[in-house]
C-alpha cells in the first residue's frame, strides 16, 4: 500500500469516528433505600417492579439498599450511600435531623382513610389481656420494634407504657427486638407471648395469601391499638441534584395515577404494597411523629418525678403543637 493510500484509510477512520460522536455518559445510579421491615426477599419481590418503572422513566440506573434495621437506613443516607427511599415516620425523622434528609412525598392507602395503628399482639387463646399484661412480674416474653420504629415502640412507649411508669425491660421477662414481620411470625409461632406491630404490616402478611400467612394471622389476636399514625415518608437527601429530584417527584407523584392499562398495572404494583397514589408532602409530615415524641418525653419525665426534664419536655411539646396549628392537615 503506497504512501496515498494510508492517508486516506486514516482520513476514513477519522471521518467514521467523527460521525460516531463521544460516547454517552452512563446512566447515573440512584440508591433507593427500603426500610427492612419484612424479609428481603419479600420486600424485593414487592418492590422490584416498582424500582424499574422508576428506572425507565427517569432514565437513571436504580438499585436497591435494604438496610438490615433503621438505624442503618439512616446511616446509609448520612453518608450518601443512598439518595432517597421510604421511611417510617419515626426513622424519616431521624433522616431529616441527622443524615440532611427532606420529606418529598408521602405514601397513601389503597382504599378507605390515610393512617394506620400500632397494636400490641397475643396467640389467640392465650387467655393474655391487656391488663395482665400490663401487671407486668417478669411473668412474659414480649417483642418490639427497631428503636427507631414508630408503630413498634414510639407509639406503645407514648400512649401505653410511659403514661403507666412500665419499662418493658423490667415488666417482661425477655424483651426482643424485631421487625414487624418477624414479631407476627413469632407471636403466631408461639415463639413470643406478645408483642408490638401496626396494621399496615398485617395486612401487607394477609395480601401474600401463602399459607403460613394466613394460619399466621388466624392465630392472632389484637389486645390493644393506638390513636391513628400518618402514612409514612418519602424522604430524599436535600442536597441531591435539582434536575434528578425533578425527574423522581414527576414519577413518584404520576405513579398510578392515570388512565389506561399501564397506570392500572402500576396501580397493581402500589396495591402489591399496600399502598395507594402517593402526595406531595414537605417536613411538616412529621410533625405529629414529633408531638408524639414530645408527648412520651413529658409522660417519661413525669414517671421518673425530674421536674427540671418535665419543665425541658413540656416546653418541646408547647412549640410542637404551636408549629402543628400553624400547618393544619
Amino acid at each position: 500500500m503506497n504512501s496515498r493510500l494510508v492517508a486516506l484509510a486514516a482520513l476514513l477512520a477519522l471521518a467514521a469516528c467523527a460521525k460516531q460522536g463521544p460516547a454517552a455518559p452512563p446512566a447515573k445510579t440512584l440508591t433507593f433505600s427500603i426500610v427492612s421491615t419484612e424479609n428481603t426477599q419479600v420486600q424485593m419481590q414487592e418492590w422490584g417492579p416498582f424500582l424499574r418503572d422508576m428506572e425507565a422513566a427517569t432514565g437513571l440506573h436504580v438499585k436497591p439498599f435494604f438496610g438490615s434495621n433503621y438505624a442503618a437506613a439512616i446511616e446509609a443516607m448520612r453518608f450518601k450511600q443512598s439518595d432517597l427511599g421510604w421511611f417510617t415516620n419515626q426513622s424519616g425523622l431521624e433522616a431529616v435531623r441527622r443524615a440532611g434528609g427532606e420529606v418529598f412525598a408521602r405514601t397513601s392507602k389503597p382504599s378507605g382513610p390515610d393512617g394506620y395503628q400500632g397494636v400490641i399482639i397475643i396467640r389467640k387463646g392465650s387467655g393474655i389481656t391487656l391488663d395482665k399484661l400490663l401487671k407486668c412480674g417478669a411473668r412474659l416474653s414480649f417483642g418490639m420494634g427497631d428503636a427507631k420504629s414508630t408503630s413498634g415502640t414510639l407509639a406503645p412507649m407514648t400512649y401505653l407504657f410511659w403514661p403507666r411508669n412500665i419499662e418493658p425491660a423490667r415488666c417482661f421477662r425477655t424483651v426482643r427486638n424485631a421487625g414487624a414481620e418477624a414479631n407476627l411470625l413469632s407471636v403466631g409461632s408461639g415463639v413470643l407471648d406478645a408483642a408490638t406491630d401496626n396494621t399496615n404490616s398485617m395486612d401487607r402478611l394477609a395480601a401474600q395469601g401463602t399459607p403460613i400467612a394466613r394460619k399466621t394471622l388466624a392465630n392472632l389476636e389484637v389486645i390493644w391499638r393506638s390513636p391513628t399514625i400518618p402514612e409514612d415518608p418519602m424522604v430524599w437527601r436535600k442536597d441531591l441534584d435539582p434536575a434528578i429530584k425533578d425527574k423522581v417527584k414527576g414519577f413518584i407523584l404520576s405513579y398510578g395515577t392515570g388512565t389506561g392499562k399501564d397506570a392500572e398495572r402500576q396501580r397493581a404494583v402500589l396495591k402489591r404494597l399496600q399502598l395507594g397514589p402517593f402526595k406531595a408532602a414537605d417536613d411538616s409530615h412529621l410533625i405529629p411523629v414529633r408531638e408524639m415524641e414530645a408527648a412520651g418525653q413529658v409522660a417519661a419525665a413525669k414517671a421518673k418525678g425530674d421536674k427540671p426534664a418535665l419543665a425541658k419536655a413540656e416546653a418541646s411539646l408547647k412549640a410542637v403543637q404551636a408549629e402543628k396549628a400553624a400547618h393544619p392537615s
